[in-house]
Parts: C-alpha cells; sequence; structure tokens
C-alpha cells in the first residue's frame, strides 16, 4: 500500500544489520529469524500496541546478506507517533538484538515509499585471494576465492555489463516480474589489505543478480574464461551453468538513492510501471 491512511502517519527507518543469523529481510512462516520480524516485534513492544505495524522496505535482502544502509518505512497511528517519537530511538535499541540497529526514525516527506521512491541502490561485495584466507576478524563479511584474481581483467568483463538490459541471465525467475534493470556501476578496487571491494549500483535488482554478475567475474578474474564472457553471457538471455551465485556473507546493501523531496510521488508512481526494451529494428 501505498498511500498514507487518514489518521496516520509515515515514518522512515535508516537501519543496519549483520544478516549472518538471519533468515533474510522478509518475514516466513514457520517462525525462522528475520529482521522485518525482530523490528515489527520490539516496535509493538515499545509502543505497548496490539497491532503489528508492517514494514516495507527499500530492497529485501536474501539469508545471510548484511545492510549497513537500509531503508524501510511503517505507517503508525499519528497519536502512537506523537506519544513516542522522542524516545523511540533509544528504546528500540534497549529491545532489539545487537545484530540489527535502527539510526533513525523520521517523519517521511510526502509521496516518500522505501521501496517504489527509491532511483538506486548499491551494494558492496568483498572478496579476498590471499593464500592465506580471510581475516579471521572479517570472515563473516569478506568471501575467500582460492585462485589469484586479475581485478584488470574483471574491470574489463564488468563494462559490458552497464546500462539498460535484460538481466534474466543473472537473476532467478520470479512469476510476472521482469528481469530488465539498469546497471549504473559495476567495478573493482583492490584495497591496501588485499580486499577486493566490488561496488555494484543499479536502479533496482532482481533475485540473486548481484552474486550472479559476481560470480561470473570471479571466473574471469582468475583465469577460467575470458573478459567478453560475462557480456556473452547477459546476451544470451538464459541462465548458464557456469555462472555460479556466489555465497551470500560477501553482499552488503551499502546505500539507497532517493530523489529531491518534490519527485518522491512521480517516482513512486513510475516505479510501479512494468518495464520493456525498446523494440529491436527499424523506425
Amino acid at each position: 500500500m501505498s498511500e498514507v491512511q487518514p489518521g496516520r502517519v509515515r515514518v522512515r527507518l535508516d537501519l543496519s544489520y549483520d544478516g549472518t543469523d538471519f533468515h533474510g529481510w522478509a518475514k516466513q512462516a514457520g517462525g525462522k529469524r528475520t529482521v522485518q520480524g525482530e523490528i515489527e516485534d520490539a516496535l509493538r513492544t515499545v509502543t505497548r500496541s496490539k497491532e503489528t505495524y508492517e514494514l516495507t522496505v527499500a530492497g529485501r535482502t536474501d539469508a545471510g546478506v548484511h545492510a549497513r544502509g537500509q531503508v524501510a518505512h511503517v505507517d503508525l497511528p499519528a497519536e502512537l507517533w506523537a506519544e513516542h517519537r522522542e524516545k523511540l530511538l533509544k528504546r528500540l535499541a534497549g529491545r532489539l538484538p545487537k545484530d540489527v540497529r535502527i539510526w533513525r526514525a523520521e517523519e517521511a516527506p510526502e509521496g516518500f515509499n522505501a521501496r517504489f521512491s527509491a532511483i538506486w541502490r548499491r551494494y558492496a561485495y568483498r572478496v579476498t585471494d590471499h593464500p592465506g584466507g580471510v581475516d579471521p576478524l572479517l570472515r563473516g563479511h569478506v568471501l575467500w576465492h582460492d585462485w589469484p584474481l586479475d581485478v584488470d581483467a574483471m574491470n574489463e568483463a564488468a563494462r559490458a555489463l552497464l546500462g539498460e538490459h535484460d538481466f534474466a541471465a543473472y537473476c532467478k525467475r520470479r512469476e510476472g516480474a521482469t528481469t530488465i534493470r539498469t546497471l549504473q556501476e559495476l567495478s573493482l578496487v583492490r584495497g591496501a589489505d588485499g580486499v577486493i571491494t566490488a561496488t555494484v549500483r543499479a536502479d533496482a535488482f532482481c533475485h540473486n543478480m548481484v552474486r550472479s554478475l559476481i560470480g561470473a567475474l570471479l571466473f574471469v578474474g582468475d583465469g577460467h574464461r575470458g573478459p567478453e564472457w560475462p557480456g556473452k553471457v547477459l546476451a544470451a538471455g538464459t541462465r548458464d551453468s557456469a555462472v555460479h551465485v556466489v555465497r551470500p556473507h560477501g553482499l552488503t546493501l551499502e546505500e539507497v538513492g532517493y530523489p529531491a523531496d518534490e519527485l518522491l510521488a512521480a517516482r513512486n508512481k513510475e516505479a510501479r510501471n512494468k518495464r520493456s526494451l525498446p523494440s529491436a529494428g527499424c523506425c
């Protein structure tokens, strides 16, 4: 639901979490531990509410994926928000488990929707090829790849994937959902500590897209495929069994971008339209 119901206030939440012990963001049947479930339970407890107020999130993360700059919204009764707004953050900090934190809770501008108003999401994937493995203090956030990686070759391969494409070859299909996305940035840098950080930014992502893209680039980096291969896979438009979905713990949602306040409502509406690529051929 996008429209704020009469008598309610839309509240934007900025949050982060360590995804290691979560079964992803979204609530699931069977009592599995999820980020959404923990926050909704904590919110109900600290506001002493009988009702559970459902969160809408910018990007649903999978099991094991982390977030540093996740954004969600929740519509609260105006009187409840007025009563709790000043002490809500501190009370949530006392109630939430230590692997999820809310850093900001503020009334959202008119037209804001955490999911549909977003114009981009930026993820980072971290991997090391150090022959000794991963720093024990980083083991929950960095993948170990046991072949030396050529970052220049990976960046060359990445350039062919930029722009608006049908990323069906890199997505787990969902019935009725489009796989057309605009990949705005895909670049890799090796840090002084030897950890390679891939920055991946797009208007939106389909299921497993980032982890599949990284899997393809790792095959290029370790010499199993040439730099042209990921582009050929994209053009083929079908899943390639050689593209591995890398493990989730190296992935972090770093930031979500939104337009200026006066453009939020228009973006909210635009993002709900099902996308298609321009037709090929003349005219």
